[in-house]
């Protein structure tokens, strides 16, 4: 049989993990229209009958901002690219190639492993992939070029198909029931923080984070505590909202959607705290 790793690579907000989470065909990483949204290196796995595929997810390549976090969040990028069979450099048409997407080629361009270029949001009307020719172009050095949507799904099997053909020989990375390498607390943590995202569109800054401090699986329903992590006092308040409406609304918003995949009701405490130094445990 056939196994082997899949690595997803490309600049910040390209669909990345809308693209695994499709691929694999159930939730795994949290989605946001938010730059740096994944900051974990996150295995989704895909059975198929002639083998099995580990997709990883990592966190994009973001240059504007020069921080901590960013700076971070690069080298677990780089570093997801060291053991990998396969890279599938995924692009997005609406946005012109500038230093992000040339600094990610050049990651990528020397390793000698087969290179798939994905060329996401084949959903967006024609006026809107005003760079599809460039990327395009870019085609002669990939061993296969896919135009895809992620988001609707749709041509996404002659990818997989593709990916199943390059990948090695090999034993079973994953026994076939587990389908990723994330804890349920980490995915917890990680649909609360979206959801902050979700409500506060660009208000709040995206170095926020969530830390999940219990979960209790009872008879008939989940507890759960957890505390929003933020590097300044003014945004605390904002997350909180006036009359605690605010907080109030991520709570509901995290609770139905744990609720659906859970199958089983949810107690849901959340909390909203200053820490200044919870990058450094990123």
């Amino acid at each position: 049989m056939k196994s082997g790793f899949a690595v997803l690579i490309g600049r910040s907000n390209v669909g990345k993990s809308t693209l695994m989470n499709t691929i694999v065909g159930t939730k795994i990483a949290a989605t946001s229209f938010r730059a740096q949204m994944t900051r974990q290196v996150i295995h989704g796995v895909v059975n198929d009958p002639e083998g099995q595929i580990v997709f990883v997810d990592t966190p994009g390549i973001f240059k504007d901002k020069k921080n901590r976090l960013t700076g971070k969040l690069i080298e677990k990028a780089k570093e997801a690219l060291a053991g990998v069979d396969i890279i599938l450099y995924v692009v997005d048409p609406s946005r012109e190639i500038g230093d992000e997407e040339k600094y990610t080629y050049g990651l990528i361009r020397h390793l000698d492993i087969p290179k798939i270029l994905v060329i996401n949001k084949s959903d967006l009307h024609q006026d809107e992939k005003k760079h599809l020719q460039s990327y395009l172009e870019w085609g002669q050095d990939f061993a296969g070029v896919f135009e895809l949507s992620a988001l609707r799904a749709s041509h996404i099997q002659p990818l997989v198909k593709k990916v199943v053909e390059l990948i090695p020989e090999g034993e079973l990375i994953y026994e076939n029931a587990q389908l990723t390498n994330i804890t349920d607390v980490f995915w917890i943590a990680e649909i609360i923080r979206e959801k902050v995202f979700s409500v506060f569109d660009k208000e709040v800054p995206y170095s926020i984070t969530v830390e999940v401090d219990n979960l209790e699986e009872k008879p008939d329903i989940f507890v759960i505590s957890a505390r929003i992590l933020t590097d300044a006092e003014r945004y605390k308040k904002m997350i909180i909202g006036k009359g605690g409406l605010k907080i109030k609304e991520i709570g509901q918003m995290a609770r139905r959607e744990l609720e659906q995949s859970l199958n089983k009701k949810v107690f849901l405490e959340l909390e909203v705290e200053v820490d200044k130094h919870w990058v450094d445990r990123v």
